[in-house]
């Protein structure tokens, strides 16, 4: 795996001061390049692109699509599950603890932004879960 690679995530939102609202003020991202459709945004050090469009439905769980971040360190996960409380954020699915007790064990929490797009934040007790762990068959919630 090469270290100098960064991950791009394009998204759909209706209205790009909304979405600065929530991705800036609220989530911490810095802003990058935008026009009246599009947004830039870093996320922790990855590039998010916010497009506009018109086509928004809400999906009737966490599955099949939802994006965020995987954190190494349990005190920035804690924090920002903190600032997500603090400015008062929507929390689709409030933090838990999945498969507890497993080298599965990790924790999460997910936010819903005002596009009804989900973002997962989890820290993994274990790391080799992240990408290994493979013995194992559980992912995700059963939904």
């Amino acid at each position: 795996m090469d270290a100098a690679v960064l991950f791009h995530l394009a998204f759909p939102v209706a209205d790009i001061p909304v979405a600065k609202t929530f991705y800036v003020n609220g989530l911490g991202c810095e802003p990058g390049r935008e026009t009246p459709n599009s947004l830039i945004l870093n996320l922790y050090g990855h590039q998010l692109v916010a497009h506009t469009t018109t086509d928004l439905v809400p999906q009737k769980g966490i599955y099949p699509r939802h994006f965020g971040l995987v954190f190494l360190a349990e005190t920035d996960w804690e924090a920002l599950l903190h600032r997500a409380k603090v400015q008062t954020l929507t929390f689709h699915q409030g933090e838990k603890r999945r498969f507890p007790g497993t080298t599965l064990e990790h924790r999460t929490f997910f936010l819903q932004d005002p596009f009804y797009n989900l973002l997962e934040f989890k820290y993994y007790c274990h790391p080799s879960a992240i990408f290994g762990e493979v013995e194992q068959k559980q992912v995700g919630d059963a939904e």
